[in-house]
This record gives C-alpha cells, structure tokens and sequence, in this order.
C-alpha cells in the first residue's frame, strides 16, 4: 500500500510540476483565460480516459481472476467429490486472500487432485479388470471375450468407499476362485482315481466335461466355472454308481464262483487267479484303489469262468437229475400216480441248455417231488393194499366165471382137486367183493376229505372207477335176477307141457345151458391145472361192462406202458356169454356137480 501511494505521489507531483511549466508559458504566451480553461478541460477528460480504460482493464482482469478462480475451485470441488478427498482442500477467507493469491494457491490443490484421480482411475482399471477376469474364469464365458469389450472406469466416482469394495469384491472373488480351483483339482484327482480303479480312459472322461481338465498349456488355464463342477461332481457320481455296480456285479460272481467252487471241488490253481479280486472286494467302497480290479476285463474273465463252469456243473447235474428222474418215476409207478410234468426230462434238459432254468433249482424241485411223491405213497399205502385186494378178487371171480364154463372141470384128471378148492375159495370171496368195494369206497372219500383234492389213480379218479364197477355190477345183478325169474317160468311151462303132452327128452341141458369153451382152455401140463383165457365175451351186448382200476387206467395212463405195471383192467370182471354159468359162479350153486368128498 505505501508502494502505491508512493507512486501515486511521484506522479501528483510530477502532474504538477507539468502544469506549473505550463502556466509559466501561457503567462509568457499571455493565453487567455477561457483557453487556459479549454485547454485545462481537455487534460482532464483524457486523464479520466486513460484513468478509464486502466480500470476498466483491471476490472477485467480481476474478472478473469474471479473466473478462474471459481473454476478452479468448481473443478476441485468436483474432483473431491469424485476422488472423496475432502481433507485435500481447506476453503480460506476470500476477503483476506487477493484473488491472484486465491488462485496461486488453489492451481497446485488442482494438480493434485488430477494426478490422484488418474492414479485412482488406474487403481478402478486394474482392480476391475481382475474382477472381470475372475468372474469370467467363474462364469461360462472366455477371457478374450473379455478382453475385446474391454474395462469401462466411471469417473464419476472413484472415491476410495468405492474402491475399498471393489478391493473386497476382488478378495472376495480370488477366495472363490481358489476354492474353485481347489475344488476341481479335488474333484479331478477323485476321477483319476476312479478311472484307474475302474479301468476307464481318464483323458476322454474329463475331455466330456471341459477340455481344458486334461490340457496342460500355459495358454489355456483350467476351467472353474460351476457348469464344470457340476460335469465332475455329476461324472465322479456316475463312476460311483458304476463302481458300485460293478462291485455288486463281482460279488454276486464272486458269490457264484466259490460256490462253484465248492460244488465242483476246484483246485487252488484255479482259484489263485482270482485271489487278488477276493482280497479286494471284502473290503469297502472307499477302500477300493487298486489299478484296474473293478475293469470291464476283470469282470468278463469272472463271468467266462462262471460261465464254463456252470456248463460243466448242468452237465453233471442233468445226469444228476435223470437219476433222480427215474427214482420219482418208479416211485410213481407204484403208486399209480403221475408224476409232475414239470421235470419231465425232455423240457427240463431243454430248458437247462438255454439257460432259463437253474439247474440247482430244478435238482432240488425233484428233491421236493421225490419227497412228495414218497409221502403220497405212504398215505395211499391203506387205499392200495385193499385196491390189490380188490383187483386179486376180480382176478378170481374172472378165473371161477372161466372154471364154471369148462365141462371138463369135473374130469378125473391130475389138479382138479385142486380146481376145485380153488372155486370153492373163490365163490367165498367173490361174495365179499361188493362189501370191499364200498368200503374202498369209504375209505377214499375220507382220504380225499383229508386232503382236500382227489384220489387219482394212474392219471384216473379212483370214485369214478369204483362207482361205475358198483353201478355196472348192480346192473348185472339185476340181469342175473331177471334170468333166474326167466328160468322159473320156463321151468313152469316146460311142467305144463309135459302134462298135457307127455314125457320127452329132457331138453334142459340142450336149451338153457348152451355153454361155450372158448373162454376157457387147459394148460396142457401134466398137472391139469387150468388157467384163464384172456380173451372172454362178456354178457350180452346190452350189459354194460364191469371197469375197475387196472381198465380204467389203462385210457390214461402215458408215464408206464411196459407189462410189469400192474394195471386195472375191466375184462378180468366180465362174465362169459353163457347166463347160467355167470349165475353158478356168483351164487356157487351146481345141481350136477359132485360134492367133495
């Protein structure tokens, strides 16, 4: 300030001093007054000109200082605001500091901030592009597609709130993408050994899920985005379920070999190969990590020797069951009962050969039969002694029909003694037979009662048979009855006759008996023993025929066709033509038969 005013008094007095000079000339001069006064006015209108345009000149520039301060000031508040360094700049007294000191102090605060925000947008760039990066290595898409779109930085904020979450979102993303990576090498190495263990190609399994897994370059890094772990995660769960599967496959193998085994008494020479696969699959799943035990290899050289083994087990076992076969079928035949169809040896041998039947199932299905079939006979044993029984009555009530048709049988030849005890025997037991055929009866009701199915006779119903016999034996009974009625009233006619006409040859023998002799013959043999003809007429076309078992039978049976087999057979109770022998031999009466002595 004493500056100025100096140099505002150096010029008063040198104004002065001036003015002075030219009042001395114009007294010299002798001027007027009023040109002294122009002269005077027009000095002073150029002093306020040029007094004018310095102050419009500083009025300007204390303008442009206004301005640049206040954009200055604009451009660091903004800065502040961007970079949120509000500590950087302290406003001071404008009314204290000139404008020219305002901006000298705030043109270095300005450079400051630019410098700071283009090291904060360097900062922003760096830190987003490794989150762009991260977060591409996490997602699906590729690095370069990154690259080429490039990072955008918002400078409008680059305060460092903003750049302390980017700073945790990037700590935040390298956590996750270490725990990634740590993740898939896990999951890797789990499919390598799964792979090894299972004998499968590691490089295709894992080339399936991402190429990059079983790449080694430096220009490709490893693949750590969630569809890739789900491809693992899914494919290491697929290689469980097929280690599982298989191990299950070989135990059940396994299981089928030692029995095999056992059955067929290998030699530990045979058994040494599969040691190694024994010892392992007693362990647990987890345990397993042998190279290539669980391989597809190892299974198929399991299954081939199953497979040859078990043909050489059903071959053995086939004869096996043809032995057992043959022992239910004599069984059967003995007890007239059919056996099961099942294990017929034509079915069961085909069925063997294609594999569709267990062999060690069907051995121990005939087992169960033979057992059965023992049982059966044991329970029938009553019902078929008194079948015997009944039968061997047939058979003698079939020898006395034949007897009673000889007329030879009262000869003196060597046996007839014999005969006739025989007959004698025979009209007794004859007379039984109805009584044992309802009890028979009887018995067979209760037996089927008991067991709550039928009792069957060689493929037969044992009632049906014994009901027909009854039925067809009350028929001829009722023949016989008509026949002696018949007789009687002969007899009667024949008396009249001979009172009215007189006495004649007796036509008795000649009209009533009219026997035949080809139902019966002699043996031949010295003894004189006679023995049946088996073939007999029956009586009349009209009576029906007696049927018993051995007859019966013989339309159903299809198992025992040779002559041992004791059947039922309906001729041995047919009566021969002649009437009044089938009456003789049921009611043992014989006028002209001598009586034993």
């Amino acid at each position: 300030m004493m500056g100025l005013g100096a140099g505002l008094g150096m010029e008063a007095t040198s104004c002065g001093a001036l003015l002075r000079e030219l009042q001395q000339i114009w007294a010299e001069v002798g001027e007027s007054e009023g040109e002294k006064n122009k002269v005077l006015s027009e000095i002073e209108r150029e002093c306020l000109e040029v007094y004018r345009r310095k102050v419009d000149d500083a009025n300007r520039t204390r303008v442009q200082l206004h301005q640049s301060v206040a954009t200055k000031e604009a451009e660091v508040a903004s800065l502040i605001a961007t970079l949120g360094e509000h500590k950087l700049y302290l406003k001071k007294d404008k009314s204290v500091v000139p404008l020219k000191g305002q901006l000298e102090a705030i043109v270095p605060v300005l450079e400051t901030l630019k410098r700071k925000k283009e090291e904060r947008i360097k900062q922003f760039s760096d830190i987003q592009s490794q989150i762009e990066k991260i977060l591409s290595e996490l997602s699906e898409y590729s690095d370069n597609d990154t690259k080429a779109n490039g990072v955008i930085v918002d400078e409008n904020d680059l305060s460092t709130r903003k750049l302390n979450n980017y700073q945790t979102q990037l700590r935040t993303l390298q956590k996750e993408k270490s725990d990634r990576l740590h993740k898939v090498l896990e999951y890797v190495n789990e499919v390598h050994c799964l792979c090894g263990v299972l004998g499968i190609d590691f490089g295709k399994t894992v080339n399936e899920v991402h190429p990059s897994l079983h790449q080694n370059g430096l220009e490709q890094s490893t693949n750590i985005s969630y569809s890739t772990l789900e491809g693992l995660d899914r494919t290491i769960t697929n290689l469980k379920a097929e280690r599982k599967s298989r191990i299950d496959k070989m135990r059940e193998t396994m299981e089928s070999l030692c029995q095999l085994w056992k059955i067929m008494d290998s030699s530990e020479e045979e058994k040494r190969q599969f040691n190694k696969v024994m010892s392992v699959l007693i362990s647990s799943e987890e345990e397993i990590s042998s190279p290539g035990v669980l391989s597809q290899e190892t299974i198929e050289k399991m299954g081939a020797e199953v497979e040859r083994l078990t043909k050489l087990k059903a071959r053995r076992l086939k004869e096996i069951f043809m032995k057992k076969r043959l022992e239910l079928e004599e069984i059967c035949k003995t007890a007239h009962i059919e056996p099961d169809a099942s294990t017929a040896p034509e079915q069961t041998n085909e069925m063997i050969d294609s594999g569709m039947l267990d062999p060690s199932e069907l051995l121990a299905n005939i087992e169960s039969q033979i057992l059965k079939a023992k049982e059966e006979s044991l329970s029938r044993k009553d019902i078929m002694d008194r079948i015997d029984k009944w039968i061997a009555a047939c058979d003698e009530e079939a020898w006395l029909e034949e007897y009673n048709q000889d007329s030879k049988r009262y000869s003196a030849g060597r046996g007839a003694h014999i005969n006739l005890r025989r007959a004698e025997k025979a009209r007794i037991l004859v007379t039984k037979i109805p009584a044992m055929v309802d009890n028979l009866i009887n018995r067979t009701f209760a037996w089927e009662s008991a067991r709550n199915k039928p009792f069957l006779y060689d493929g037969g119903r044992l009632i049906s048979v014994l009901e027909e016999y009854r039925l067809n034996r009350e028929q001829k009974e009722e023949e016989k009855r008509r026949y002696r009625d018949q007789k009687k009233l002969e007899t009667i006619l024949l008396k009249e006759k001979e009172a009215i006409f007189g006495s004649k040859g007796s036509p008795k023998r000649a009209v009533s008996l009219n026997r035949r002799t080809n139902g019966y013959r002699s043996s031949g043999n010295a003894s004189g023993l006679m023995t049946p003809n088996p073939r007999r007429s029956s009586l009349g076309g009209a009576t029906p025929e007696l049927l018993t078992p051995r007859s019966y039978s013989g339309q159903h049976n299809r198992y025992f066709g040779d002559s041992r087999s004791r059947r039922l057979s309906a001729t041995q109770l047919n009566f021969g033509d002649d009437s009044l022998s089938t009456f003789t031999s049921i009611s043992g009466s014989e006028p002209e038969s001598p009586s034993l002595g």
